[in-house]
């Protein structure tokens, strides 16, 4: 069995996390730390988790997730940095699910996050926990960058035409839209009822702290220096993503959907639909799966990408567990086999 912690269990990631987690064949919760929380039982917080765990939130202790095989970091940016270097010295692997080790340079980190790095010597050792590129890295890491939920569904949607060259790389363009679980469990203004329902923005216009991850993922594709415009959104429900991806193609005479089928069909979590199949957030609720369709509308130069997740799976606690099961040798589908709520 692999021995379990979760840092920050009481956020919308850690409750996905547990739901995962009380399921899974080859796992066993050991430690899941909250301050605010600690000697209170998560089924008391989490009634969802009743006959599941009897399990108390802790305070965090280093010598208890020392006793871990794996920790999860469900935690806020910043986090997870001043306390993974010493369990690391103690044999431990880490997930983190925050943004504490995505990007390589620890300055673009800093002036995104507003904070600077706590350990930047481990910022190249980190791999970037993207299977479906990084699967023999993410073998053998020790440390584990879970990828955000928007770069997630943005660099599967790109991947292919990047890969075998078929676009323009300066000038790509994805529009995406996230439910409002997506913005956290903390108290917000912005994200109450009142104020999200029955509305629709664009947020971080100017610049949204996801957009060096995904220029990062994308280049480190194509080998080059990539243009993306990125623009994310705010939509009146709870949970998923819609990415809506552009790009121009630079030669027109391939088989687009034979190269996406081709590129994903040993996928485990990505599903490319038929010819003419557009994705619904909703078909992706609750599951690990990311949905994609490719087009060309009017048989123009312009390809369309179609890419839905729930934000809250394969966009942060799923594909944590699927990142978990290729480090210790599991089936990759272990414990994430569940299929999407409909409706």
């Amino acid at each position: 069995m692999i021995k379990v912690g979760i840092v920050g269990g009481t956020g919308y990631t850690g409750v996905e996390l547990l739901r995962l987690l009380v399921q899974h064949p080859a796992v066993e919760l050991r430690v899941i730390t909250s301050r605010s929380e600690a000697g209170r039982g998560l089924d008391h917080l989490f009634p969802s988790l009743r006959g599941h765990t009897d399990l108390c939130f802790a305070e965090p202790d280093v010598d208890a997730l020392a006793g871990c095989d794996v920790v999860f970091y469900a935690t806020p940016n910043g986090v997870a940095m001043t306390q993974v270097p010493e369990l690391l010295a103690r044999g431990v692997r880490v997930i983190d699910l925050a943004a504490d080790f995505r990007l390589k340079d620890a300055d673009t980190w800093s002036e995104w996050y507003g904070m600077a790095h706590a350990c930047p010597a481990l910022l190249e050792d980190a791999v970037y926990g993207l299977p479906e590129v990084n699967r023999a890295e993410i073998a053998s890491a020790r440390l584990v960058a879970n990828p955000g939920c928007y770069p997630t569904a943005v660099q599967l949607g790109f991947l292919p035409l990047l890969e075998a060259g078929l676009i323009d790389a300066g000038a790509m363009i994805a529009d995406c839209k996230s439910g409002v679980s997506g913005a956290g469990r903390q108290a917000n203004v912005g994200t109450l009822l009142c104020e999200a329902g029955e509305s629709f923005k664009a947020y971080g216009v100017n610049g949204h702290r996801h957009l060096p991850e995904i220029r990062q993922g994308l280049n480190a594709v194509s080998g080059g220096s990539c243009g993306l415009t990125f623009v994310p959104h705010l939509t009146p429900m709870i949970r998923g993503i819609h990415a809506t991806l552009y790009a121009q193609l630079a030669d027109d005479s391939a088989d687009l959907q034979a190269l996406y089928e081709a590129r994903y069909a040993r996928e485990p979590f990505v599903d490319v639909m038929p010819a003419g199949w557009t994705p619904e957030t909703r078909s992706v609720r609750g599951s690990n799966m990311c949905r994609m369709a490719v087009c060309r509308p009017m048989s123009g130069n312009t390809v369309v990408i179609l890419s839905v997740i729930d934000n809250l799976v394969k966009g942060a606690a799923g594909q944590a567990v699927q990142n978990m099961n290729i480090m210790f040798g599991q089936e990759e589908s272990a414990g994430l086999t569940q299929v999407a709520l409909s409706p």
